[in-house]
């Protein structure tokens, strides 16, 4: 049986093309703020700060230096009047504690051998030591206790002393008297060059609660960021993202520098593919898309060398690729209603709590699904594709595939300048010939035979050609492509923004 669909009138179609928005200048962010870091490991967050710059996130933690009358070298440990803290034990786990301790410490920690003797004290509360203010000066040591150690808010000291009666302090420390403070030191640098940042946890597509992880372009280095508000964990996102975008776009122009004008990258960045639309999969994984020269590229892991452009794990040509976002929020934009022109049906509204999502349809009825963090980069990807197959329509000009009818071997042409031929393979006998205006609908088996409705010049009635591809996907895709191309090039916003997103890309 045939699908029923309903033609269009060409001379009906708008094109808004969407680029008419596009930004033309950089928007790179600086900011520092405070933010809690998941540690997977212990499952428990702890304070950092964190400073975004163009090209580097770096995170920092709160450590105690000593600032004066000692080795800054070696802060952290008795000798130096600073207490070693354990601040937390784990009920019914063996070998398991947190201890406020600096880097110093926890390197003469690794370097102790296979055995290390450690003697511990308990303290009713927490030391005052550790209640510093960033900036300040550590608490006065005890002149007149044994080891002038330093003073604990329950009176207890670290050489040992328990009485509760908090000793005098001087009234004037001497010179040479070690001065400790609190300063947030860096302890992890994130290059944002081709990174990648997420809302959702691994492999499934939970939200976490206002928070995302910042991962490198290699995997090697992940954090999780958790932050107090919605509000302010979505301001980290999108400035993040910004620098990750900005960064990314450097490279593509770099790259298209040393590149044909048939070879230029349009759009690359992360997204997240959900298998489970495809083929039943609960395992969401991470892949690097691509939109360069007449393919559309599948990576997964950036590519940053020649050969790692030949090695992606699937490429496909633009123009036999439909591009489907899973909310049709542009309901005036051209290539929704060449979907409708073709008798494709509207996309479905997405569920509540569904990420923003788009999917690749390619030949032989299948398809990709995929997602990504904000509405502003499934627009971004929106436009990019419906740019770069503007332009490889261009450059290709025409596609003819094989067909049949009635059992004769055909030749069926999709040219951008005059629309459909049909002729027969041996003799390239034209059998008939229409524009591009002149197709009024068209439905199909779902398998390999297609129904075109033309409507004739002359008469101006309907005539219907029937045709049987090998793969019929990709012909249809191909003259969607088309039309839509079509459309474009006479909207004049659209060549405009050519203009300027050649600017830009260059």
């Amino acid at each position: 049986m045939f699908s029923s669909s309903h033609g269009v009138a060409s001379q009906s179609l708008t094109y808004p093309y969407s680029l008419r928005h596009l930004k033309c200048c950089s928007s790179q962010q600086t900011k520092s703020g405070i933010a809690l870091l998941y540690n997977k490991e212990t499952r428990n967050t702890y304070d950092v700060r964190l400073k975004l710059t163009k090209e580097v996130l770096t995170i920092q933690k709160l450590d105690v230096v000593c600032t004066r009358g000692g080795d800054p070298r070696l802060n952290g440990g008795a000798e130096h009047k600073v207490p070693v803290v354990i601040s937390k034990i784990f009920k019914d786990q063996v070998g398991k504690a947190v201890l406020n301790i600096s880097h110093s410490a926890v390197n003469l920690l690794r370097s102790a051998g296979d055995e290390v003797t450690i003697t511990v004290r308990y303290f009713r509360e927490v030391p005052s030591f550790l209640k510093l203010p960033l900036d300040s000066p550590g608490p006065p040591s005890d002149q007149s206790s044994r080891g002038s150690s330093p003073q604990f808010d329950s009176g207890l000291h670290l050489n040992g002393n328990s009485s509760n009666t908090a000793p005098s302090s001087p009234s004037s420390p001497p010179a040479n008297e070690p001065k400790y403070e609190k300063r947030w030191l860096d302890a992890v640098s994130l290059p944002l060059v081709m990174a990648r940042v997420s809302r959702y946890k691994a492999e499934r597509d939970v939200l976490r609660s206002n928070s995302f992880e910042v991962c490198t372009m290699d995997g090697a280095s992940s954090n999780i960021l958790q932050f107090c508000t919605a509000a302010e964990c979505t301001d980290w996102l999108q400035a993040i993202s910004t620098n990750i975008s900005d960064l990314t776009l450097d490279q593509m122009k770099m790259i298209n520098r040393n590149c044909s004008p048939g070879d230029q990258i349009v759009h690359m960045g992360w997204v997240c593919e959900n298998p489970q639309a495809t083929n039943g999969s609960s395992l969401s994984t991470f892949k690097f898309l691509a939109l360069r020269g007449p393919s559309l590229y599948i990576f997964r892991s950036p590519p940053v060398n020649a050969t790692d452009w030949e090695n992606a794990e699937t490429m496909y040509n633009l123009y036999e690729v439909l591009f489907k976002v899973h909310k049709p929020w542009m309901a005036e934009d051209c290539w929704i209603q060449a979907r409708l022109y073709l008798g494709l049906q509207p996309d479905e509204e997405p569920r509540d709590g569904e990420p923003f999502c788009f999917s690749i349809l390619v030949g032989h009825g299948q398809s990709h699904t995929f997602s990504v963090e904000m509405t502003s980069d499934l627009a971004a990807w929106e436009k990019s594709f419906q740019r770069a197959v503007f332009v490889e329509v261009q450059r290709v000009g025409s596609k003819t595939y094989l067909c049949s009818s009635q059992g004769k071997v055909l030749c069926f042409t999709i040219d951008f300048g005059s629309g459909f031929t049909c002729s027969e393979s041996s003799s390239q006998n034209i059998l008939w010939r229409y524009k591009f205006s002149q197709l009024k609908g068209s439905s199909d088996d779902g398998k390999t035979r297609v129904k075109l409705l033309f409507k004739n010049a002359e008469n101006r009635q309907i005539e219907m050609k029937e045709l049987e591809f090998a793969n019929l996907t990709a012909v249809l895709h191909c003259i969607h492509s088309f039309i839509a191309a079509k459309v474009a090039s006479v909207d004049p916003v659209f060549v405009n923004s050519q203009s300027i997103s050649g600017k830009y890309m260059s």
